[in-house]
């Protein structure tokens, strides 16, 4: 019997809080999860570094027998989704898929507004990109985007000290830098699946009239309604409720922090993508 996990990829463990909300409503399927821990972070390296990057880890999923790829990783996303559906897929055996995070956010993020003032934190990468400043005006075009970078998020978070103390001053610094963009903004968007990890902290910083969006349930209802929209794919998905988690780096560390981001242990294997 044909045994195809849908795949959930990511430069780390940030993708493991997306995992997180597509197995909590969609628990019947299998699911494989790959962390490129040995290369991360993504979010400083170049166009063509990421799209290489994330070209293997698609190509070793098919060959493990996925044929629904989810890139949770917004750097992913950002700087190599398009280039893979456009130039790669057709390469690769027809009927195969690949999925970012970035538009299904787009496609519901104005209905968190009332202002229409929207903000983004994210990687540099991500934000460089201006991905979601051009997703989010192809489906609310009147919304008014504004974006920051906030580099010491991720280091903070994969070093475990995003409960400490001395993250306070490098949250509150981007989310005020933020705001300073636009004072109407009335929703903010945590555009790196790592950030749900510090919401306590940004809570803490942005003012109670403001709503704060993680990504992981967005993503796992629209993968949902993909798999409704597309039968075909939906039937070749194995059912078995297993998840085999796989990282390039060392699986006792990814052990170790996937846990906190997954929320329940883990056990990894390791492979290689070069």
């Amino acid at each position: 019997m044909n045994k195809h996990p849908i795949a959930v990829f990511d430069s780390g463990y940030g993708g493991l809080t997306v995992l997180k909300s597509i197995v909590a409503q969609l628990p019947q399927y299998d699911y494989l999860y790959l962390g490129d821990n040995a290369r991360a972070p993504y979010g400083t390296r170049s166009f063509e570094q990421v799209y290489q990057y994330s070209l293997q880890a698609v190509q070793w999923f098919f060959a493990q027998g996925c044929e629904l790829v989810i890139l949770a990783c917004n750097t992913a996303s950002a700087k190599a989704l398009r280039t893979i559906q456009q130039n790669d897929l057709e390469k690769m055996g027809s009927g195969k898929r690949v999925l970012g995070v970035i538009r299904p956010t787009a496609e519901v993020i104005g209905h968190y507004s009332k202002s229409g003032h929207v903000g983004v934190l994210g990687t540099k990468g991500t934000v460089l990109s201006s991905s979601y400043v051009m997703e989010i005006k192809k489906f609310f075009p009147n919304i008014k985007v504004s974006q920051e970078a906030c580099p010491m998020w991720v280091p903070l978070i994969e070093n475990n000290e995003y409960e400490s103390d001395g993250a306070d001053y490098f949250v509150q610094q981007h989310i005020h830098q933020l705001l300073e963009k636009d004072a109407n903004t009335d929703c903010i968007l945590l555009a790196c699946t790592h950030y749900p990890l510090l919401m306590n902290k940004i809570q803490q910083f942005v003012p109670t009239a403001i709503r704060v969006i993680e990504q992981g349930e967005i993503v796992a209802s629209s993968l949902a309604a993909y798999l409704k929209r597309h039968p075909d794919m939906e039937e070749r998905c194995s059912k078995n409720g297993q998840i085999r988690f796989f990282t390039t780096g060392d699986p006792a560390d990814f052990n170790e922090h996937g846990s906190r981001f997954f929320g329940s242990p883990v056990q990894s294997t390791t492979c290689s993508l070069k």
